[in-house]
């Protein structure tokens, strides 16, 4: 049957209300039967296109919260918070059995069996994650606070030199009108004081200060910390051998233990060391004191029970005698030194410190290791030793 044949063939015709009806030919009726198995396959074919995309979609849906959960994980370690542990449906989602059955189309019902759990490495232990806290305890920090006393200074060379003076014969005196004049005589001496270094290193992985937010200025700032630590033990008990600076309690003059009398107390010898300077005319302008001492020193009571000074609830500044203290565990227990600090001694910087990373070492380099150094250079005159009044709390010689 051709197209020709079946369209010039009459077909059924729904026309207005009171015409006539006319029947369709049968070529129009087998068009008909053909279009409506096209249009079952059509909707089945749609129907199954529809399932599966339903089941990609549901697919996708797991790997993009897998996805977003790995994320998420990465971006907490990487900024060293804690990662949030896996839910139990995670791990369901992630077995083998739910996996089959997504793989399959996800039709009918899925029974999966859940074990026991406990914290146990083989069952939920590997559900469980430990916190991370990002902050690194440091260990404890000395007060350092004896450089400041000092007066400050620069030098570009590899040593200072200073003129002290020695003598001063004063011959003033009156005279009379066309009589000889007396003579007075002053004497100075030149002095040299060496720059010294004060440096340390620590070896560390490239990987870890690469891999390691924060390492670096951790290490920078512990470096410098251990420079200053040295620093001040060199500033007031340097003995100048070797490369040793020359410290001021080894240059400092000796307290005058005559001027201790029975019944005296820690108070009172620091009174007598401050007026032996004063005697000298060179007024002190501060104390040093050994921590534990000053700590002492401040909760002590009189007959009666009462604390001499401001006590738990009052607040004073750290004085004695009207002069600043200050306190280091640097200092020697027991001892105290008494003096004029800004006139007596001068520090004088050559390098300031720094923090260096290298791997020019062929080990270095071959091991993948760095060499962090850290490394200052200065130099210490006490110019005037007399000064300086050092001695024992207790005035014992």
């Amino acid at each position: 049957m051709n197209t020709h044949s079946i369209f010039s063939e009459r077909v059924v015709c729904a026309l207005p209300y009171g015409l006539e009806t006319k029947e369709a030919p049968d070529g129009v009726t087998e068009v008909k039967t053909a279009l409506d198995g096209y249009a079952r396959v059509t909707a089945e074919g749609f129907k199954k296109f529809t399932e599966h995309a339903e089941s990609t979609r549901q697919q996708f849906n797991v790997i993009d919260e897998r996805l977003s959960d790995i994320e998420q994980k990465a971006a907490r370690a990487a900024m060293g918070g804690p990662i949030t542990p896996r839910t139990w449906g995670s791990h369901v989602v992630d077995g083998q059995e739910f996996k089959g059955w997504m793989g399959s189309g996800a039709r009918g019902t899925i029974r999966i069996s859940v074990k026991g759990l406990d914290s146990s490495a083989t069952s939920a232990g590997a559900m469980i994650y430990p916190d991370r806290d990002p902050n690194v305890v440091l260990m404890a920090k000395r007060r350092l606070s004896v450089r400041a006393l000092l007066a400050p200074g620069r030098t570009g060379s590899n040593a200072v030199e200073y003129v002290r003076q020695t003598g001063y014969a004063n011959a003033a005196a009156p005279v009379a009108e066309r009589a000889l004049k007396p003579e007075s005589d002053i004497t100075f001496e030149a002095l040299s004081t060496p720059v010294r270094t004060i440096a340390h290193w620590v070896p560390v992985s490239r990987q870890a200060m690469d891999d390691a937010p924060g390492l670096a200025s951790l290490i920078d700032g512990e470096l410098r910390y251990g420079l200053a630590y040295a620093e001040e033990v060199q500033l007031l008990l340097g003995d100048g051998s070797g490369q040793n600076l020359h410290g001021l309690i080894p240059q400092a003059t000796a307290y005058d233990t005559t001027r201790t009398k029975a019944g005296d107390t820690a108070f009172d010898v620091i009174h007598h060391a401050i007026a032996q300077a004063e005697v000298a005319e060179l007024p002190a302008s501060g104390i040093i004191l050994n921590t534990q001492d000053w700590m002492d020193l401040f909760v002590i009571k009189d007959g009666e029970g009462r604390y001499i000074g401001p006590g738990p609830f009052g607040a004073a500044a750290a004085s004695l005698w009207t002069l600043p203290v200050t306190y280091s565990n640097a200092m020697p227990v027991g001892k105290f030194l008494v003096g004029a600090f800004g006139t007596a001694a001068q520090v004088y910087d050559r390098l300031d410190p720094e923090v260096l990373v290298s791997d020019q070492d062929r080990d270095n380099f071959v091991k993948n290791m760095l060499t962090v150094r850290a490394e200052e250079r200065l130099a210490m005159a006490v110019k005037r030793p007399e000064a300086l009044i050092y001695g024992k709390l207790s005035g014992a010689a």
